[in-house]
């Protein structure tokens, strides 16, 4: 099917690079566009009770949640100096009504809450009319005539945090470009060792960018998207296409190292390379694709931001790029960059002699025999039980801190500390009474108006049971409307702690008042209600994903144990840095280096979508060596020397490409925003330890210790292989200098340490296992 594939591309490669270009030029002016349309949020459960309280606040009381909050402070004079009180009210006053809903202050309500301690701060909350995007145009015209001179004015509230956060996006996205791409370039040139070659992945991820970013505008007409998806677009478009782009232009070299017409070249590594992409992409659409099982909003929004950017850079890896190296040929090594190898350097240290010349073929020859991959994987095959059990215990020791997660949500504290609206919070929260930012709220459905002196008993009645419960600061009807009645509960305790969530259940379970309903919201509700929400579908997500992956791989392989150890060993990795993560972030010990705040908790989403990204990647990882190992098992039938050259081919080229992809994410982990700045951490651990630890040592060991067992096929599964799925050696890679585009081929595959002639056509020379 890919070969077949390779080769109608080939023939229609201009007409594919014409679409190409047309579809790119169509996503870079329209799918541009989805920025103004993503919406901040998405952490909430749809449907539980807190969202249900909400709504009936809404529908019944009327929407009176304060959208801007204004602190004011003196350090001279107090609330109660006239200078003062006319200041903040004359600017309150000239508010539009247009505009403004309502505006709460000290001196129309009479509220204490709204005066700190000291009485030299005062707050005013502000709600504004209209839906969400008529309030941040609003939003923007007032800012500034809120600020009173000669006091000291900060601004913040729900709208001032979701502008402050799509601005932080905005700049974490263009610091992240400053600071990788310049590196990356350089990389991508040394790794690929040709400027022509090193662009082609920058093509493809173009490509996945733009095309995810018009998959999402789409879906922001059905349903809201996260700005945060925007990130993981970013992220996972580049990655893979640098992935894809390595893998499928290291074959192509190959091929035409090997004598391949292009036409050829280009087949055989659709048939291969190709495949193995497609089998990758899959699987790690899978992964990504259990995160819409989640109904919160940030999840399905990386769920479908994921899904696009993987299964366009796909897309564009079989098809688009087959046209450009079709098209390319033996051009790919244009504008070469010619670094010595090993045997040219060891040349020059003996003299440049005729002797020193002959002793850098035998030694460039040997290389080439048994490169230090496959060296490695002898070496660890020796000994397999002691690697396998040393290193498993040393990743099960890295992942026990994991089980004393705490999970939490995301606040305020998310954002950086210079962050004015996340000052505000801050110190009403510190100034004016834990809770007073974030109260529980509990709504009251009565069977008769809530006026009538029957339906204000009853009120006063639950309220007072409120109030009684331990951690509550105070409970008080806040607003009443025919039947409906909400009251407000300020608490002592963090808004994202356990004790907090307690607390909700605690409310939940005071009785109501007889024939009433209640429904609790609020912050603390609506945490608690999402961890419940996340708790009871994480199974399901965790059930499909092993179950169809373990399907795909055995699809893939025909051999039902190679999935199972690549699951079980994903579980050790993953397990590893989750408790790395919960060492730093809920622990707080690399705070001050990396700047973010500890919050003594996780957010519980965070390790969900690192979960379900990091599943894939090493996944991908795991298809691109398994499919090397096993097409040199076709041609041996010696497990040993299959896992050693399969390594030998693909080792440096997974190291390389991890290498590229945690540039990437490295960048994006310089983040403003904790929680993102707590995924790129978490992603570079895991594919730092999946490409080096899990792929270099334990992989061969477990082969090792499997044996012939690892490929064995149930009888009912086997069937004859069709000729794209035919294995047959490698192409060979010419060790000795040959003409033009053939050395720059020879040179480039050493760049990615590629196997030469012996190392893919000597038999093993040690017994089967």
């Amino acid at each position: 099917m890919f070969e077949r594939l390779g080769r109608w591309v080939y023939r229609h490669r201009r007409l594919v690079l014409g679409c190409a270009l047309g579809a790119v030029l169509f996503a870079g002016v329209w799918g541009t566009r989805v920025f103004p349309a993503l919406s901040g949020g998405g952490f909430d459960a749809p449907h539980s009770d807190s969202v249900r309280a909400a709504e009936t606040i809404e529908e019944r009381l009327g929407r009176d949640d304060a959208d801007v909050l204004v602190l004011y402070r003196s350090d001279r004079t107090t609330v109660d100096d006239p200078g003062y009180r006319g200041a903040v009210v004359s600017a309150v006053g000239a508010l539009p009504p247009a505009d403004v809903r309502r505006a709460v202050t000290y001196w129309n309500s009479g509220s204490a809450d709204l005066v700190s301690a000291d009485r030299r701060a005062t707050y005013v909350a502000i709600t504004l009319r209209g839906d969400k995007d008529r309030r941040e145009t609003a939003f923007e015209r007032i800012e500034d005539g809120l600020r009173v001179p000669g006091l000291d004015t900060r601004i913040g509230g729900l709208t001032a945090i979701d502008r402050d956060i799509n601005d932080q996006v905005a700049e974490d996205i263009a610091r992240s470009e400053m600071l990788s791409g310049p590196v990356l370039l350089v990389l991508l040139v040394l790794i690929f060792r040709g400027l022509v070659s090193a662009a082609l992945p920058l093509v493809i991820g173009a490509t996945a960018i733009l095309g995810a970013f018009s998959a999402l505008h789409a879906l922001t007409y059905v349903t809201s998207v996260s700005v945060y998806s925007i990130q993981i677009v970013t992220i996972l478009g580049l990655g893979l296409a640098i992935d894809y782009a390595l893998f499928m232009v290291s074959r192509f070299r190959e091929e035409l190292a090997g004598g391949l017409p292009v036409e050829e070249a280009v087949a055989r590594t659709s048939a291969t390379a190709g495949r193995t992409i497609a089998v990758s992409g899959v699987t790690v659409a899978i992964s990504l694709s259990g995160l819409l099982i989640f109904p919160e909003g940030f999840l399905r929004s990386m769920g479908f931001g994921g899904l696009a950017a993987v299964l366009i850079a796909v897309l564009a890896a079989v098809v688009v790029l087959p046209a450009l190296l079709g098209t390319l040929g033996h051009r790919v090594d244009a504008l070469a960059v010619r670094l010595p190898s090993r045997a040219a350097r060891r040349s020059r240290r003996e003299g440049g002699t005729e002797k020193a010349a002959g002793a850098a073929g035998a030694a460039a020859g040997a290389d080439a025999a048994e490169g230090r991959w496959y060296r490695l994987a002898r070496g660890v095959m020796r000994r397999p039980l002691l690697f396998a059990v040393a290193i498993t215990a040393l990743l099960v020791a890295l992942g026990l801190p994991f089980l004393r997660v705490e999970f939490g949500g995301v606040d305020y504290r998310a954002l950086p500390e210079s962050t004015e609206s996340r000052q505000v919070a801050e110190r009403i929260d510190r100034d004016f009474g834990g809770g007073a930012s974030a109260p529980i709220q509990a709504v009251v459905t009565l069977p008769a108006d809530a006026a009538a002196p029957a339906g204000q008993a009853a009120l006063n009645a639950y309220t007072a049971s409120i109030a009684s419960l331990p951690g509550v600061r105070e409970a008080e009807v806040s607003g009443a409307a025919g039947d409906t009645a909400r009251i407000t509960v300020e608490y002592r305790s963090d808004q994202l702690s356990a004790r907090s969530r307690e607390l909700v259940r605690q409310v939940r379970d005071v009785e109501p008042p007889p024939g009433a309903e209640v429904l609790v919201g609020g912050k603390p509700a609506e945490l608690a209600d999402m961890l419940d929400d996340l708790g009871a579908r994480l199974p399901w997500m965790l059930l499909i994903i092993a179950g169809v992956t373990f399907a795909l791989l055995f699809l893939a392989f025909g051999a039902p144990l190679l999935p199972v150890k690549a699951l079980l060993l994903n579980v050790v990795s993953l397990g590893a840095s989750f408790g790395a993560v919960v060492w730093i972030f809920q622990d707080g010990h690399l705070s001050g280096p990396l700047g973010f705040t500890p919050t003594g908790t996780l957010d519980a989403t965070q390790p969900i979508l690192v979960l379900a990204i990091v599943f894939g990647l090493s996944m991908d990882y795991e298809v691109f060596l398994l499919s090397r190992i096993r097409e040199r098992y076709g041609v041996t039938g010696d497990p040993r020397d299959a896992v050693a050259t399969g390594l030998q081919h693909t080792g440096r080229i997974i190291t390389g490409a991890a290498l590229l992809l945690i540039v990437v994410i490295a960048a994006f982990s310089v983040s403003g925003i904790a929680f993102v700045k707590l995924i790129g951490i978490a992603m570079i651990i895991a594919v730092l330890l999946d490409a080096t630890v899990v792929r270099a040592l334990l992989v061969p060991a477990t082969m090792k210790l499997l044996g012939r067992a690892a490929w064995w096929t149930p009888r009912w599964f086997r069937r004859p292989r069709g000729p794209a799925e035919e294995a047959r050696p490698p192409a060979p890679i010419p060790s000795a200098p040959i003409p033009s585009t053939a050395s720059a081929s020879a040179s480039a595959a050493d760049a990615v340490e590629s196997p030469a002639s012996s190392a893919a056509s000597e038999p093993s020379r040690d017994p089967a296992p």
